[in-house]
């Protein structure tokens, strides 16, 4: 059952309210299921025939009507799957789209992400369910073991989790908002190897734009905070949530230059047409 049909009232203000991703937590009968109970199936690493459909589809779409210029390097880096790869920035409704485009089809790519933000159409949920591909989260929960056990699934079916560290669309079209701990925590909760993702130039879309994917070397958590790497911290500890914090500030500092840099390649002059900007909100 979609979101639309769980609106209490029905009818076009439920619809609405649907389509306003702050108003859909509040217009349900219960809190919805997240990540893999909503999902009801491993998340497995092949890629299905309608998930290859819908990726080729989304790639003719993106780099061939729209004209959209992709760059990605670092591919090299990849290890062969299993692991948590944490991007950013995240400024566009394109940029899953593009990610999934920097990596191959197998292992498949699985985002823990916004429940609000991708369902807020039915036919996106109805499409998601039977595609795979996201592991919804609903925010105001406090309890993180739904996720971790998502997040888990993932990684031992040796597929690639894939988080977007800010938590949300917005910010600096240069550098990383403020990100938030979780992604760190569950990179920490399960221990998989950690490949930053630098992405820059998808915060307005328009024919020809450019937009650029740069992939970091693996690393981890010891790696990352050196001499402050204690050990695994005791999950739920106070420790936990400071070392969490650590390494949120680590994965961003890595980030950071890479998304500068990949922002200044992307910049197009005040005098080139811009046609086609609607694109920008196509999915917002």
């Amino acid at each position: 059952m979609d979101i639309k049909t769980r609106l209490l009232g029905g009818g076009d203000d439920a619809i609405a309210r649907a389509r306003r991703p702050e108003a859909l937590v509040a217009s349900l009968d219960q809190r919805p299921l997240e990540g893999i109970d909503w999902l009801a199936r491993a998340p497995d690493a092949r890629a299905p025939s309608l998930y290859r459909i819908v990726v080729a589809l989304s790639r003719q779409f993106l780099l061939r009507i729209c004209g959209l210029q992709v760059e990605i390097v670092g591919t090299e880096h990849l290890p062969p799957g299993g692991f948590v790869a944490v991007c950013a920035l995240h400024r566009s409704w394109v940029d899953p789209m593009v990610v999934v485009h920097a990596l191959p089809l197998e292992p498949r790519v699985w985002f823990l992400g916004s429940g609000p933000t991708s369902f807020d159409r039915p036919w996106k949920e109805r499409l998601l369910l039977r595609t795979g591909g996201l592991l919804p989260v609903w925010r105001g929960g406090t309890d993180i073991s739904v996720h971790v056990r998502s997040a888990q699934a993932v990684l031992d079916e040796g597929a690639v989790l894939a988080l977007f560290a800010e938590g949300r669309i917005g910010g600096p079209v240069d550098a990383p908002a403020r990100m938030r701990a979780g992604s760190a925590l569950l990179c920490l909760r399960t221990g998989a190897p950690i490949v930053p993702i630098a992405i820059a130039g998808a915060d307005e879309l328009y024919r020809g734009k450019r937009i650029g994917v740069r992939v970091l070397e693996p690393t981890d958590a010891a790696s990352l905070l050196g001499p402050r790497w204690n050990g695994l911290p005791e999950p739920g500890s106070r420790e936990e949530m400071r070392v969490a914090h650590a390494l949120t500030d680590a994965i961003e500092e890595r980030l950071a230059p890479a998304i500068a840099e990949i922002h200044r390649a992307c910049v197009d002059a005040p005098d080139r047409p811009r046609r086609w900007r609607w694109l920008t909100r196509l999915l917002r």
